[in-house]
């Protein structure tokens, strides 16, 4: 568990991701990616801009879209195989904090994408989950499958089967 401090860029208020914001490897999901102008109106660039579909980074912290250096727009290349910035919709990417990043002649920390894609496995459904075996049947019941929960659960087949009896 990590201790709650305050990092020391914390107050310069950036309008993006920083190696200030992430305390441990966190995976998101890219909603969007876009080419925007630098919104801390330090430069006149244009940047490769993430936005993530994940609203708070931690409880009651908004989380801010994340500038894509170049090594880190080739991580994104390779994670989604394509060259193209809108089809990095909806990848699933680990970020972290690299001590080792080079910025000029200094060295600093920097934020890097993995360049293996995160593995997220999904929750087993039971009867002993009595309130998502309850949602699982009134999906059933709703849409006649189970394909909506299935996208977020595994389900055994004995217990679809159940739920499909309970929703008789």
């Amino acid at each position: 568990m990590t201790q709650e401090k305050t990092h020391y860029r914390k107050a310069f208020n950036s309008p993006y991701l920083s190696s200030a914001d992430i305390v441990e490897p966190t995976v998101l999901t890219v909603k969007s990616c876009k080419l925007e102008g630098d919104k801390s109106k330090k430069t006149k660039d244009v940047f490769n801009t993430v936005y993530f579909a994940e609203q708070f980074i931690r409880a009651g912290e908004a989380l801010k879209p994340m500038i894509l250096n170049a090594h880190n727009s080739r991580v994104m290349k390779e994670l989604t195989g394509s060259h193209f910035i809108d089809d990095w919709k909806d990848q699933k990417i680990t970020i972290y904090v690299d001590k080792n990043v080079r910025f000029g002649k200094d060295t600093v920390e920097g934020l890097r994408i993995s360049t293996v894609a995160p593995v997220i496995q999904k929750p087993t459904l039971t009867p002993d989950n009595q309130n998502a075996w309850e949602r699982a049947i009134q999906a059933f019941r709703r849409d006649g499958h189970l394909n909506a929960v299935l996208e977020h659960m595994v389900i055994s087949e004995e217990n679809q089967k159940l739920i499909e009896a309970a929703s008789v």
